[in-house]
């Protein structure tokens, strides 16, 4: 984790940036959130994604000098799933618009960006903040982080952080599939699956605005991010997966076929015929479930051939700053 970046040993060729905040009834925090980003990028332009707020959120960031656009699908991954379709850019912020990152640490980013040529950068909210959280939401994140780093790899610390800045490379090339919070797992993920140049850098974090509320549930939104977890480790390790499914399979059609078998060895009889059918299905439902995890496991190599050659396919941010070819 990077706690902040050094200073670039020189001048850098002006960049495309956009700075992408989603937002649904934010009317109290979000002039704020817009001045504080065009206070810390004021070469960046603003866009905020509005998903059907019944307050003023689209007048309010309007007036504060924002580009206001909507997305009328319920959802923060459907927000998300629309302004990397339509906004074009170099580099890409995204931040939640509730005023609790702290948009000074925005250029920071940006530069730590560019200058390692990273593809994502995540603003972790500082530890020390835990007071700010709900303890629910706290323990919830600790959990679902700590799942993913053991299954897909072992280098972000705030998995739902919703601060991070994106290159072009990232943001063209990701499938969004998710339609709510869960968004930020799968922004993880696929920047582990691809294992693409990523870091972090602590930011810190606070309370809401004043007279607004968490839009976060923490059992609904929690289990459906579990779910996505679940759904991505099928389909991005499928032989891991089903290899588990049939191993419990096969343990229990052993621990019931066993004791059939040895009746049988002391007596000639199978006294316990359906035991015996049960164990049989199961043993054979366990090599089924090994065997599609093989097959599986070449379809998913070929699919992520095919999504990092998409990724590759656009110039990272480093290409920003090459000489013209003559």
């Amino acid at each position: 984790m990077t706690s902040s970046p050094e200073p670039l040993p020189s001048p850098l060729v002006p960049a495309r940036i956009a700075v992408l905040l989603p937002c649904y009834n934010e009317a109290q925090g979000i002039a704020k959130v817009v001045a504080d980003f065009r206070a810390a990028l004021p070469e960046a332009t603003i866009y905020v994604y509005d998903n059907n707020s019944t307050d003023d959120t689209r007048r309010i960031a309007a007036e504060a000098g924002a580009i206001v656009r909507r997305e009328t699908q319920q959802g923060k991954g459907h927000v998300v799933r629309r302004m990397f379709a339509d906004i074009e850019a170099d580099i890409y912020l995204m931040c939640d618009a509730d005023d609790t990152y702290e948009a000074a640490a925005a250029g920071g980013m940006v530069e730590l960006l560019r200058r390692d040529g990273l593809d994502m950068v995540v603003g972790t909210r500082q530890q020390g903040e835990v007071n700010m959280y709900r303890p629910g939401h706290h323990m919830g994140n600790k959990l679902l982080t700590g799942l993913v780093r053991g299954i897909f790899g072992d280098r972000f610390t705030d998995m739902l952080s919703g601060y991070r800045v994106f290159s072009r490379r990232f943001v063209k090339s990701f499938p969004v599939m998710s339609g709510g919070f869960e968004i930020e797992t799968e922004l993880t993920i696929h920047a582990l699956e691809l294992e693409m140049p990523a870091d972090e850098v602590k930011t810190k974090f606070s309370e809401r605005a004043a007279g607004s509320e968490s839009k976060l549930r923490t059992f609904h939104d929690g289990f459906r991010i579990l779910g996505t977890i679940t759904l991505l480790l099928k389909q991005e390790r499928p032989f891991l997966t089903f290899s588990v499914i049939g191993l419990v399979l096969a343990l229990i059609g052993l621990g019931l076929g066993i004791p059939v078998v040895l009746d049988f060895l002391r007596t000639g009889l199978v006294e316990r015929l359906p035991t015996a059918v049960l164990s049989s299905a199961l043993m054979v439902l366990a090599s089924l479930s090994f065997f599609s995890g093989m097959i599986l496991r070449t379809v998913t190599r070929g699919r992520q051939e095919v999504k990092r050659m998409s990724y590759l396919s656009v110039p990272g941010v480093h290409a920003l700053d090459d000489p013209p070819r003559g």
